[in-house]
């Protein structure tokens, strides 16, 4: 028996619950299977939901299915490893947490059980161009300097649980972390960094305490050696003033008042701490638009320094367009240029693609209600919209906050309720040398499984035209 099985039998005194059979759970339990613990996989989901070759597969492995509304019943495990979209304040949960069950995750037990250093990225806004930013900045040394190898994961890529026997203490895992996963964490990551934060997930969260209590979980743990830290954001300035672990300060918008820093200065994003300043980075060389762009430089930057080499910084610059539905170009047709920017699922994440934009677009917005305000949305809109498609389940609270002041009333609005007849009529506004966006500023969970299949889906339809 290896250290991991001896480890999984020691916490979980051979059996535990997975609560949750979904993309993230299914590797664990796998993991978990393979190393000798009984399994007891719990979901609300009835039998007839999944694929039966799941279902078949898991059986095979002697794991015990308890599906349906009734799937907390008697939740008794010594351990008790939760997906990240459950509440751990689930009355069930609770009972068993008291009765002496523990509650983990696959992330928490990954960053127990890795001999890797972690480098973990979270936020409002900007986590996953950081996390892809960060992870291509390590793996580009390496292929200059030889040394341990570079894993990404979390929110991206694959599930590390199932990897960490294989890594060393030479290696680094750079992971993107939600305030779900992070909710519960007793263990943070060796560098760490909040890109910004503001309302999100409001629906999920009891207030805006809890979710930035969550977000603190990555850094303020004694694991951490390293916050990288927003100075012009105020909620991340307040946490990083009163932590006592070691801040290296960003910003996107010049020097911060307080060292050691990171940020552009005369064209150049440079590194500064008493000792003097350090050139990073030719801004030129940046092939992403848009403020939001630069600050996810500077923040993956800071998590690198003394990390990376300036010629590997150059050579990401130089190669990364970015990453998929955000800001992605899909195609010119008539004069029209269209961008999938999918991902922008809250209102601060339309106002930086609208911000990094230098022409008016048609905007297509709408979709699932996380319980945001959307007076921040409409007044980016006034600021820079030529025109909005409303869609989804908020079209009506969005065109609300356009129409709550007379300076809104002069923004041509158009409601439609079915995706592509909303794709359309963006494409029946736009005249040559036009702009349409698909920048929803809402999740996707009204229509759509995730940000990916409605950004998919816009791609699909423009092709069509």
């Amino acid at each position: 028996m290896n250290d991991i099985a001896e480890k999984i039998a020691e916490r979980c005194q051979n059996v535990c619950a997975v609560l949750g059979i979904g993309i993230s759970n299914l590797p664990l339990i796998r993991f978990l299977t393979d190393h000798g613990a009984r399994v007891v996989a719990r979901d609300r989901q009835p039998k007839e939901k999944f694929d039966a070759a799941v279902i078949e597969e898991l059986r095979a492995r002697g794991v015990r299915l308890i599906l349906g509304t009734d799937y907390l019943k008697d939740l008794n495990e010594p351990v008790i490893f939760r997906s990240p979209g459950l509440r751990p304040d689930e009355p069930e949960i609770l009972e068993a947490v008291k009765n002496g069950s523990i509650l983990t995750s696959e992330m928490e037990w990954f960053l127990e059980l890795t001999p890797a250093r972690v480098i973990g990225i979270t936020g409002s806004d900007g986590k996953t161009t950081t996390t892809t930013l960060t992870y291509r900045f390590l793996f580009a040394e390496r292929k200059l300097r030889p040394g341990g190898k570079i894993y990404v994961g979390g929110n991206i890529g694959e599930p590390l649980l199932p990897k960490v026997e294989s890594m060393t203490k030479d290696d680094i895992a750079v992971v993107e972390l939600s305030s779900f996963q992070l909710q519960t964490a007793q263990i943070s990551a060796w560098r760490a960094a909040i890109t910004n934060l503001s309302p999100n997930h409001l629906n999920w969260h009891t207030g805006m305490e809890e979710y930035i209590a969550a977000k603190t979980n990555i850094y303020r743990h004694a694991e951490c050696g390293l916050f990288v830290a927003n100075s012009e954001n105020a909620i991340v300035r307040d946490l990083a003033e009163r932590t006592l672990t070691p801040v290296l300060w960003f910003s996107g918008s010049g020097r911060p008042g307080r060292l050691p820093a990171v940020y552009p200065e005369n064209g150049t994003i440079v590194y500064e701490d008493k000792s003097g300043k350090e050139p990073l980075l030719d801004r030129n060389l940046i092939r992403l638009p848009g403020q939001h762009n630069l600050e996810n430089y500077c923040t993956a930057l800071a998590l690198t320094h003394g990390l990376v080499g300036r010629d590997a910084i150059e050579t990401v610059a130089r190669e990364f367009t970015g990453v998929a539905h955000r800001l992605e170009p899909i195609r010119t047709l008539d004069g029209v240029t269209y961008y999938n920017s999918s991902i922008d699922s809250t209102p601060t994440r339309t106002a930086a693609a609208l911000s990094a934009l230098s022409e008016r677009p048609i905007v297509i917005c709408g979709g699932y209600d996380k319980h945001l305000p959307f007076e921040p949305l409409a007044e980016a809109l006034y600021a820079h919209a030529k025109a909005v498609v409303l869609t989804g389940a908020t079209a009506g609270k969005i065109e609300q906050a356009i129409r709550s002041t007379a300076r809104g009333r002069n923004l041509p609005v158009f409601v439609k309720p079915d995706f592509r007849e909303a794709v359309k009529t963006a494409k029946e506004l736009a005249e040559p040398g036009d702009t349409v966006l698909l920048s929803p500023a809402c999740a996707s969970f009204d229509a759509f499984k995730n940000f990916e299949e409605r950004g998919d889906t816009f791609r699909k339809i423009v092709e069509s035209f």
